[in-house]
């Protein structure tokens, strides 16, 4: 077993070089349209400790969890061209917050129905996983902190947030192949999304050039010591009981000033690949989580399993009936989907996956999530509570 955390560096970015290498091999191609890359990305890590050649816990693992994040934010924050991300407008935020009032009404319906197979406080576990499918796992175990979620609930429950969530993560990802016949059956009109994606993909060719040691050291620079700065004067701002840490104050910071960054030159960064830099992060602090996850803790937990398919299913379908309302993208409710459920890890991938110049919007999303989910956790969380006195 591979134990010293160099070694597990190394192995998962070889895993990682190994599977884009795959990728780009022709009779591999329709595989990987299917089951893309960053599918396995969290897979085979997650297979690779389970065989025992990586350890699941490992000083590591801390470490990206911690630094990686607030890093890789805020290089791809640089590409967030906001004036022109606006033009999006009002559907984009109907369906983000479409996306979580299906994660805060879904919480209370499967708590109803699967009740009498729940352990009693079962409403706890629920409440800490709608903060995790809003706001990701801080907010995840922030709520179940506030809320006194046991660790007998809290452990399954870690279990399908990884495998239903990720696994939500895949079907939305397959489902990019036929977004072109659901707008059309949705009747939407597409010609503001495809004129954003156009430009700016068009800006991204004709301003790309070499990376030169100068960029990259930029880049570097940029990242880390605004991600550790952002992490160290959020340690100055007051934490609301166990809800807002220091660590979540730290993640706003460094949004904000990659937000910021992004109207300055070093916004320029991106014509050299600051993007491809800031992903990668992410790819690494993916594989890290799925080094941590449990494959066996599946089978420990099908009542809970079957739970949270169901809650994402409600989820999808206020999605899906909102987005055909208003005439919502596809493109839309994927990535709103993805930045509820998936959070900054994941939606930028989802957006780009679909609108391949778009991530930022993913990752604005996303951000937003980190914020709001706080709160429409709490709000499930007490809905949950006055379901289980019935």
């Amino acid at each position: 077993m591979l134990t010293n955390p160099t070694e597990i560096f190394a192995y998962l970015v070889f895993l990682i070089f190994l599977i884009y290498q795959a990728s780009q091999v022709k009779f591999l191609s329709k595989f990987f349209k299917y089951l893309p890359p960053v599918i396995w990305v969290y897979f085979l890590p997650m297979l690779s400790s389970a065989i025992g050649i990586i350890p699941r816990e490992s000083e590591f693992y801390n470490w990206t969890k911690i630094y990686l994040l607030p890093s890789a934010l805020i290089l791809l924050l640089l590409s967030a061209n906001i004036p022109v991300i606006i033009k999006l407008g009002l559907k984009a935020i109907v369906m983000f917050f479409t996306g979580s009032f299906g994660i805060i009404i879904g919480g209370p319906i499967v708590l109803l129905i699967f009740k009498h197979w729940l352990p009693p406080d079962a409403w706890k576990g629920i409440g800490a996983l709608s903060g995790s499918w809003m706001g990701g796992s801080a907010t995840m175990l922030a709520i179940a902190q506030s809320i006194g979620t046991p660790e007998s609930l809290l452990a399954p429950l870690i279990v399908v947030d990884t495998v239903v969530g990720y696994g939500w993560m895949g079907v939305v990802i397959f489902l990019s192949a036929f977004q072109d016949k659901v707008d059309e059956f949705n009747r939407v009109d597409k010609t503001i999304l495809l004129e954003l994606n156009k430009k700016l993909q068009d800006l991204k060719e004709a301003k790309k050039k070499f990376l030169t040691f100068v960029d990259l050291a930029t880049m570097i620079f940029v990242a880390f010591v605004g991600g550790i700065l952002s992490l160290k004067i959020g340690n100055f701002f007051p934490q609301a009981g166990e809800i807002i840490t220091h660590y979540t104050w730290g993640i706003i910071i460094a949004t904000t000033l990659g937000v910021i960054l992004s109207f300055t030159k070093l916004s320029e960064l991106e014509n050299s690949g600051s993007t491809h830099i800031g992903n990668f992060m992410l790819y690494l602090l993916l594989a890290s989580v799925g080094a941590r996850a449990n494959i066996y803790g599946v089978f420990e937990t099908p009542i809970f399993m079957i739970m949270g398919v169901l809650w994402i299913l409600i989820h999808a379908m206020c999605l899906f009936i909102v987005g055909r309302l208003i005439k919502a993208p596809m493109f839309l409710m994927a990535t709103s989907s993805q930045a509820n459920i998936g959070g900054p890890v994941t939606a930028p991938i989802v957006a780009s996956v679909y609108q391949s110049a778009l991530a930022p919007v993913g990752l604005l999303m996303a951000v937003a999530g980190n914020i709001f989910g706080i709160y429409g956790g709490l709000l499930c969380s007490q809905i949950c509570y006055l379901v289980s006195k019935f």
